[in-house]
């Protein structure tokens, strides 16, 4: 197969996870390699995702790493065999690569889980309140650009808004719910949006609420985004430059813990429901 110049975060992953099983063989890449008549700067390349692997290597492969896991199989298998091109790729060479890689992910994610102190989560944003958070960014982005991401994230909701959503819960505190990232009239537009939205069969929110006694987790906001098997989901955090994509079984392990954390804290979501309501007539 050809090399890619810049394989996706998706591609990415593929690699990632067959070197995983590799490792977990106890093989080197070369003695991996020669198991499927290749050679090691090959294996290299297709671990990296900069080469591309057939679904016939893959399960190859998973056969010579012994892996029983036949749920994690098939998924990889499908990964490999995957061509889809997405309403993302109107984006690519307009936006950095990691709002087409976020997009892709949410494609293929089975469920989303947010947890957000300080911004309504992405899926929930109306426009303006979307155009108020890129407007904010240091150094300003010309206008041609800033239409480009608010555009970008509008699409990105197709996963909650398609005949077929997939599962989404929410999470998310006050403090996010009364900054005004807009004027009051967009607030107010914001919050009755996520009370609208909450009424959906597949959509849970939940609030926080500051008069939360004994609530330290504050530094745990994270998108998380469920894979076709459970090996391979994603959580994906905020950087400084830019957002993370975490994979490793250890740390989405404690990410899961931590979300039920948080949700276990959270109000009903009937009682959120109630409670954004009477936020949204406060304004």
């Amino acid at each position: 197969m050809p090399r890619r110049r810049q394989p996706t975060a998706r591609q990415e992953r593929l690699g990632i996870e067959l070197r995983k099983l590799r490792e977990a063989a106890g093989l080197k890449a070369r003695e991996a390699a020669a198991l499927i008549g290749s050679d090691s700067a090959q294996m290299s390349q297709m671990e990296s995702g900069i080469a591309g692997v057939s679904e016939e290597r893959v399960r190859s492969l998973a056969a010579h790493y012994s892996c029983a896991d036949m749920e994690l199989i098939e998924a990889l298998a499908a990964m490999a065999v995957d061509r889809t091109r997405g309403w993302w790729e109107r984006y690519r060479g307009l936006l950095p690569t990691l709002f087409l890689d976020i997009a892709e992910l949410e494609h293929h994610s089975t469920y989303r889980l947010d947890v957000e102190f300080l911004h309504v989560p992405g899926l929930f944003q109306t426009e303006d309140y979307a155009r108020a958070i890129f407007s904010y960014r240091v150094p300003e982005l010309p206008d041609n650009d800033l239409e480009l991401r608010v555009r970008h994230r509008m699409e990105r909701k197709a996963i909650i808004r398609d005949p077929a959503p997939v599962p989404y819960e929410a999470v998310i505190h006050e403090a996010a719910l009364r900054i005004r990232a807009g004027d009051q009239a967009a607030m107010r537009t914001q919050l009755i949006r996520i009370a609208e939205l909450s009424e959906a069969d597949h959509i849970t929110v939940r609030v926080i609420p500051f008069d939360l006694d004994g609530f330290a987790g504050a530094t745990n906001a994270m998108m998380y985004a469920g894979g076709a098997a459970p090996r391979l989901d994603t959580v994906v955090r905020d950087a400084p430059h830019g957002a993370g994509f975490i994979d490793s079984e250890a740390q989405l392990g404690a990410f899961r813990t931590l979300f039920r954390k948080v949700e276990a804290a959270s109000l009903e979501p009937d009682r959120s429901r109630d409670f954004i309501h009477r936020l949204a007539k406060e304004l």
